[in-house]
């Protein structure tokens, strides 16, 4: 089997599982080769895995032409049987090229289908994006695969280096800094439980906005912004508590971080943590925009030791049964085989 896929994502959740599934498909015995943007700092974690190409698709400009007749010497030489594309830029970008099963995974919700001229499936990441799209008009094929985490416990990075007690509670957070992640929430949640530290890994256009709003609260002293780290594992290892406060999150990979880490999870009900996620069972769940609630998920784990290894044990089982490595590494796999077996 050979995959070609085509990204132009830039940092984030949707790329943390691209490098995961390239690396799970090469270990299945998959030959691959992927189109990136260059500069991509998780370009490294896919090298042993599959050819690397670089070039940056723009709508509007004679750079596009040139990486359309880059990617014809391509397809011509590497004559794919899958072409992957990830996100609406790269399916803007998707060849029609007959000879392959041409596929697009969806991340989020899509506000048009004009994106997917040249896409036969469209692969979902949650049972209502796929109805979305088919709610749209959408008659070509569909499919819903979710994500899985390569996250694995790993040496805790040391609290001295985030300028944090041993002994204090941790919260972390990770993400792209845009409204819709809920870090303000956040921040104002770790205010009213005195004493906790919260950790904020990642970066984005709200990055200057959350440091005021720190400022504001009065809390810089117990918050820490280390920026984005392309492996955050050993950040979660050394927390005590995972958060996801979005009010939306479709299904990021970030879903996964906490369970995959060891760590007990507190969500937002947004869209994706209320299909992947249990209250009570493997999270605490609140409801979006409730800071006050948030603030009393914290206190319950920070109390409640029981409590916290209860999740952190709902949350490996869930994963191990519904969203493992190998499960949906499987679901591309025989989609993969059965769209070849269509030309």
């Amino acid at each position: 089997m050979k995959v070609m896929h085509i990204h132009f994502g830039k940092e984030g959740g949707a790329e943390r599982f691209f490098v995961n599934l390239v690396n799970a498909l090469h270990d299945r015995g998959v030959e691959q080769r992927v189109l990136i943007r260059p500069g991509r700092s998780w370009r490294g974690e896919i090298e042993g895995s599959a050819k690397i190409h670089e070039g940056v698709f723009r709508r509007i400009s004679l750079s596009r032409f040139f990486l359309q007749w880059r990617m014809s010497r391509i397809l011509r030489e590497f004559q794919p049987d899958v072409i992957m594309a990830w996100q609406l830029r790269a399916s803007r970008f998707m060849p029609s090229y007959k000879n392959a099963f041409r596929i697009s995974r969806l991340g989020d919700y899509p506000e048009h289908l004009g994106y997917y001229t040249n896409v036969e499936t469209l692969v979902c990441i949650t049972p209502d994006i796929a109805a979305k799209v088919q709610d749209f008009g959408w008659r070509r094929g569909v499919e819903v695969i979710a994500n899985f985490t390569r996250a694995t416990p790993v040496e805790p990075v040391r609290r001295s280096e985030m300028e944090t007690p041993a002994e204090a509670f941790v919260v972390v957070g990770m993400g792209r800094f845009v409204k819709r992640k809920g870090f303000d929430g956040l921040l104002r949640a770790i205010q009213k439980v005195e004493g906790v530290y919260l950790w904020l890994l990642g970066d984005g256009p709200e990055r200057e906005e959350l440091e005021r709003l720190t400022d504001t609260l009065g809390i810089r002293d117990r918050v820490r912004f280390p920026g984005w780290q392309t492996n955050a594992y050993g950040y979660l290892a050394a927390g005590d508590v995972f958060a996801i406060n979005s009010s939306h999150e479709p299904l990021g990979n970030v879903c996964f971080e906490g369970w995959g880490a060891g760590k007990p999870t507190i969500a937002a009900r947004a869209e994706g943590p209320s299909w992947v996620m249990t209250h009570e069972r493997d999270a605490l769940m609140v409801d979006c925009g409730d800071d006050e609630g948030l603030a009393d998920a914290i206190r319950r784990l920070r109390d409640d030791p029981r409590l916290r290894e209860k999740l952190s044990a709902g949350g490996r089982e869930t994963l191990q049964t519904r969203f493992s490595e190998r499960a949906i590494t499987d679901a591309y796999l025989e989609l993969f085989a059965k769209g070849a077996a269509q030309r």
